[in-house]
């Protein structure tokens, strides 16, 4: 990969505080522009294998973009990702003068409009909880407390996977978790959700951690080890598919969840953007939107007029 684009991932890193999800997402976009400009070059490329990159021209951005959405065959939103990434990199060589114009001032993308949040309701929620509950064993405990957790708290799954015992403060009844850009917060977990985690660390995790007792994570699988963000995925569609919740679920299903029912309950915006460690409000504002959408339909439900 050219020396440029490894500055700028390192720039995202460390001045910009980028995750390191975040910033694999940047590489694996721009690795896949640079190889089609390798594809397509004309001597471009200096002695030291540095490429010439004022010979790109908004030409060639626009024949990338239609090589994305025709023989690539990308969706819109996939399409839009990638050339958000192509603009902040060439922003970044035009600030640091590696080049003397930035060809992407006048680039168009694919319009994307904003999708709401899918959530589940309340109910579904209840009987995705209970199929955990009701399975048995340890890593079914484990499981439910997983569940139990995500909801209580709206973590990604990121952070959840990374949570240690030693985040917890059982006392107090909160955890301390780390989000996107290294961001510390503090998050409250109801009642129900603390006796879990407390049964959980008692009795589940002592099983499944065996004889690694020096194992700090919280959540581990039944080699005693870390669970792994897809690990948690799959518990999430397993517990799904036993609840007969047909719509796909993710983690991030019951972040969203998490979000609309505090919004739907009288939460303030601002307390669910903190909660949910959004760094703008506008973030958060999606989920006003779902909101909306339930009190028109609860309107024309209600209305003798409607």
């Amino acid at each position: 990969m050219d020396q440029a684009i490894s500055s700028f991932l390192q720039h995202l890193i460390v001045e910009k505080g980028f995750s390191s999800n975040t910033s694999q997402a940047y590489r694996n976009d721009l690795s896949q522009f640079w190889s089609f400009l390798q594809e397509r070059q004309n001597g471009n490329a200096n002695s030291n294998g540095h490429y010439h990159w004022e010979t790109v021209d908004l030409d060639t951005l626009n024949d990338y973009i239609v090589d994305l959405r025709g023989p690539k065959g990308y969706r819109d939103t996939t399409t839009a990702r990638k050339v958000a990434a192509i603009r902040s990199f060439f922003g970044y060589l035009f600030e640091n003068g590696e080049i003397k114009a930035d060809p992407t001032e006048s680039l168009g993308s694919p319009r994307v409009g904003r999708s709401l949040p899918k959530y589940l309701s309340k109910e579904e929620v209840a009987s995705l909880l209970t199929a955990a509950y009701e399975t048995g064993g340890n890593e079914a405990r484990r499981d439910a407390t997983i569940l139990e957790m995500l909801y209580a708290t709206g973590l990604r799954v990121g952070e959840l996977v990374s949570l240690n015992v030693m985040d917890i403060d059982l006392q107090e009844s909160y955890i301390r978790c780390w989000g996107k850009g290294s961001k510390e917060r503090i998050v409250h977990i109801y009642p129900k959700a603390l006796r879990e985690v407390k049964n959980y660390l008692n009795q589940a995790r002592v099983a499944l951690i065996g004889s690694r007792r020096a194992e700090t994570a919280l959540f581990v699988n039944h080699r005693g080890e870390r669970l792994t963000r897809q690990w948690v995925w799959n518990i999430m569609k397993n517990y799904g598919e036993k609840a007969g919740i047909h719509q796909r679920i993710t983690p991030h299903t019951l972040r969203h969840s998490f979000a609309t029912h505090l919004l739907q309950n009288g939460a303030s915006l601002r307390h669910v953007q903190e909660l949910l460690g959004h760094s703008s409000i506008s973030t958060t504002q999606v989920y006003t939107h779902v909101t909306g959408t339930q009190l028109h339909e609860e309107f024309e439900k209600s209305h003798p007029r409607a």
